[in-house]
């Protein structure tokens, strides 16, 4: 069965390649370094979903015109929110002098439901952002959170045993947060011995209202003893607790892996940064929490 699919592009200058990985930063996507030799590295940048369009085009000045105000060949992102997209993107050209300011184009909005921009961040590579028009386009009703960190407050748990993969997995969320606006002021990093020493810390920040989430990080090697599954249990039992006890979202980034290797695959190299993830799982968890507060004071008002 098909896992996943990649679009690969090879880029010849190293001025190109670095200024390309930028932008793909900036608009918060998740990368990780796959190949580092002596003949050539890269990166790989992933996105929730993925997917191949064919499109039988017209020719000539039809598809020009076409491909004015549609998506076409290059690079197509779908995004939640394309103006403040727009908005970081033109921050970025300003910081990333070199190319015309004309290579961002107006927004539009096409004649199937969608708005969208073009920019040209390298030569001879488009890349188009684009949003629904109607919020419940393309996915089922729901209600579900953003992941813009403004005006959140975080604590960070890590444990310092295994710290040559706890180290990376804190710097990846760390990025994440403050990527997506966080204050540095409002990041708060907690170090415990270990994992077993997670869950009663994450309670504590927890019951003491500062934070609007946690983010648990650790590293579990499974051993010759049952003591590693024993530890797991408790650890993962003892920060859902905490979580449904006192309200305030938990994310889980403490790794569970058999080798040191598979460790740093999802530390960084090979599988993304779960420290990246778990941070991006806890922002959306305070905006969603945020959303059906506002929610229920809606129906409350109305009522």
């Amino acid at each position: 069965m098909i896992k996943g699919i990649t679009l690969t592009r090879r880029i010849s200058e190293k001025e190109e390649f670095e200024r390309l990985s930028s932008f793909f930063e900036m608009l918060g996507l998740e990368s990780a370094k796959f190949r580092n030799d002596s003949s050539e590295s890269g990166r790989r940048f992933v996105a929730t979903l993925g997917g191949i369009e064919l499109v039988q085009a017209a020719s000539g000045d039809e598809n020009r015109a076409y491909c004015a105000a549609q998506l076409c060949e290059g690079i197509n992102i779908v995004v939640t929110s394309l103006d403040v997209i727009r908005q970081a993107a033109e921050a970025w050209l300003k910081s990333n002098p070199g190319i015309s300011p004309t290579d961002l184009s107006e927004t539009v909005e096409t004649d199937w439901g969608a708005r969208l921009f073009s920019t040209l961040p390298v030569s001879d590579d488009v890349i188009t952002l684009w949003e629904w028009i109607s919020p419940l386009e393309g996915r089922p009703l729901a209600v579900e959170g953003d992941l813009s960190a403004e005006g959140m407050r975080f604590a960070i748990v890590v444990a310092r045993w295994n710290a040559v993969i706890t180290d990376r997995l804190l710097q990846g969320a760390l990025d994440a947060l403050f990527r997506r606006g966080a204050n540095r002021a409002d990041v708060e990093i907690l170090r415990v011995p270990g994992a077993w020493e997670i869950p009663s810390a994450a309670r504590k920040l927890a019951e003491g209202g500062r934070f609007d989430a946690i983010v648990t990080l650790g590293l579990l090697l499974r051993g010759e003893t049952a003591h590693y599954e024993a530890i797991y249990t408790e650890v993962s039992r003892g920060i859902g607790q905490s979580q449904q006890e006192t309200g305030i979202p938990h994310s889980f980034g403490v790794l569970t892996c058999e080798t040191l290797e598979q460790a740093f695959d999802r530390a960084g190299l090979k599988g993304g940064n779960k420290g990246f993830e778990a941070a991006s799982v806890a922002i959306e968890m305070v905006s969603l929490h945020r959303k059906l507060a506002e929610l229920d004071r809606k129906k409350n008002a109305s009522d």
